[in-house]
């Protein structure tokens, strides 16, 4: 049973997204949005764990919420996509629940 767990808090401000990494499972995917989607970038500290952390799990990134903050997509790590809001609904559509990181 996958589940898509959706993180919108900055990985700068809050360990919500480290904690979500550590509760994902193999299958799940991991959508971060709003604020979230700094924890997507590439050449930071924090980088480095989310990469490692990934695994099995799909990492994700709404494009909308990070043209919205000034993020280009060449400054994703490796390994992350980026989905627009039909992506959206299609990856909360083909997943058996979601969790919502606070």
């Amino acid at each position: 049973m996958a589940t898509l767990h959706t993180v919108n808090k900055s990985p700068f401000a809050t360990q919500t997204l480290l904690s979500c990494l550590g509760h994902a499972k193999a299958g799940d995917t991991v959508l971060m949005i709003e604020d979230g989607v700094y924890g997507a970038t590439s050449n930071t500290g924090l980088a480095d764990a989310v990469a490692g952390l990934g695994g099995e799990v799909t990492l994700a990134v709404l494009a909308p919420d990070m043209k919205a903050r000034g993020i280009d997509e060449g400054r994703l790590m490796d390994g992350v996509k980026a989905v627009d809001y039909a992506g959206f609904v299609e990856l909360a559509a083909t997943t058996d629940r979601t969790q919502n990181w606070l």
